[in-house]
């Protein structure tokens, strides 16, 4: 376990203003820091999340910010001073666990400190990897790290989705022939199974309070929208139509479920109360094609796929609205932090896994585990 021992803090009074050079990215500030003292993993797993979370590397004698620290066996120790006030932001000292593990718990320290929300580098995801005919389920560290395979079934296996606040997982698995919908834990390995009608089982979203489940079966005869509880009892059928829906994902009080149906001719998004009632359609001015969408954890955006000359990773308000397009890119998942999306995109003909920085719309690709496709991110919360 971490341990974080906080050393003391000091305060000076306050010098002259000086000029500090900010890069702006996507019209947004990136926040310069440097950073001395450090080697090897920890350095470089500390630049990479510091810069997934909206930090520019610069000298010291032009950064906002100045990060000094070492790193021995077994520990991490860090100090953030501001140069403008000469006032020590932070002191800590993080032992037990790997070099990796501390470094990501020292940068997420920093995140908070510098810019009071809660850093996301201690974040787990789950995402599925294509490869020699058939497709698994694994989970990693946020950026690509420690991945471990949760299915081994040497079937299909797709879109993987965590319960809140526990180490289980929700997927779709062909391992007996048809697509049902399964649960694993990950701590024993139990596996259950939660639906497995005639027809299509798939895209299982489990709510905000981790009580229920949404889900696509077709078992009526088109995929419509369901919600059961969270061992697939207690069936609701949302959607009535002769067309597909697909992906839901649950608004964060588990009030609404924003979904893709083609019921207008064309894929776009709806809204429609978990407990049931009309669907109505998300207004996405400037996108059309609109699919895969995912909530975010503070309420305020929707995240999703548009069709524009190719795949677009888009951002609208939760009411509906104007359209912002981020990045070329498919299938976004939102980070705790309401700020970073993972997402897929290509690079030749091979599928990777990406971190957007939305604000300021820089791209990082994570670790990459395997040669073959990597797709279907999921971030736990």
């Amino acid at each position: 376990m971490l341990v974080g021992c906080l050393v003391a803090l000091w305060t000076v009074a306050a010098s002259a203003q000086q000029e500090i050079n900010i890069n702006r990215a996507g019209g947004v500030h990136l926040i310069p820091i440097s950073m001395s003292g450090f080697t090897g993993e920890v350095e470089s797993t500390l630049r990479f999340d510091l810069e997934v979370a909206g930090f520019r590397f610069v000298g010291a004698e032009t950064a906002q910010y100045q990060l000094t620290g070492n790193n021995g066996e077994g520990s991490v120790e860090g100090f953030v001073t501001d140069r403008i006030s000469r006032q020590t932001k932070l002191a800590k000292k993080f032992t037990g666990g790997s070099r990796r593990r501390l470094a990501h718990a020292l940068s997420d320290a920093i995140v908070l400190a510098l810019t009071g929300q809660p850093g996301i580098a201690e974040t787990k995801i789950a995402f599925r990897i294509e490869a020699n005919g058939g497709a698994e389920i694994y989970v990693a560290d946020y950026d690509g790290h420690n991945a471990q395979p949760v299915t081994r079934d040497h079937s299909l296996a797709a879109a993987p989705c965590w319960v809140p606040g526990h180490r289980i997982l929700y997927y779709t698995s062909y391992r007996l022939g048809n697509p049902d919908i399964y649960s694993q834990d990950l701590q024993t390995g139990e596996r259950r199974v939660v639906a497995r009608y005639s027809g299509l089982n798939t895209s299982p979203a489990v709510s905000p309070d981790g009580s229920r489940l949404a889900m696509i079966l077709s078992k009526a005869g088109s995929p419509d929208v369901y919600v059961s509880d969270r061992a697939g009892g207690h069936l609701l059928q949302l959607t009535h139509t002769h067309e597909d829906e697909s992906s839901p994902c649950w608004s964060p009080d588990g009030g609404t479920l924003c979904f893709t149906s083609r019921i207008s001719g064309r894929a776009a998004l709806y809204v429609e109360s978990a407990a049931g009632g009309a669907m109505r359609r998300l207004r996405t001015e400037g996108a059309i094609n609109t699919t895969e969408p995912d909530w975010s954890p503070d309420g305020r955006t929707i995240a999703f796929t548009a069709q524009m000359g190719g795949f677009q990773i888009c951002t609208v308000p939760a009411r509906g609205g104007e359209v912002t397009v981020l990045v070329g890119g498919e299938d976004p998942s939102w980070a705790p932090n309401s700020r970073t999306l993972i997402f897929t995109r290509r690079v030749g003909h091979r599928a990777i896994l990406s971190l957007l920085d939305v604000p300021t719309k820089r791209v990082k690709d994570i670790a990459q585990v395997t040669s073959g496709e990597v797709s279907e991110a999921s971030w736990a919360r």
